[in-house]
């Protein structure tokens, strides 16, 4: 019973954890881009690697990992693409 516990204390802790990249599918239609958020990546707690959660499974295209943008207002618009 302890462990059930312990997994789901680690699995709230992990919700609240911000990502430290974001996931977009990008598709190229002509001379524009389409940036498309499909998930996020977390890094291990040995910092040897990523988990990569999407929430949708892109066909096509190219999946491209950036870093949040700092600002939330302008997140929804331009999250972490240059």
């Amino acid at each position: 019973m302890a462990r059930n516990n312990t997994q789901t204390a680690q699995a709230r802790t992990r919700e609240f954890r911000a990502p430290e990249f974001l996931a977009w599918h990008v598709t190229q239609k002509g001379d524009k881009s389409f940036w498309n958020k499909v998930g996020a990546a977390w890094m291990h707690k040995d910092a040897k690697g990523y988990t990569l959660q999407l929430e949708s499974l892109p066909v096509g295209g190219r999946i491209v990992l950036r870093e949040p943008l700092e600002d939330t207002a302008s997140a929804a618009n331009d999250a972490g693409r240059a």
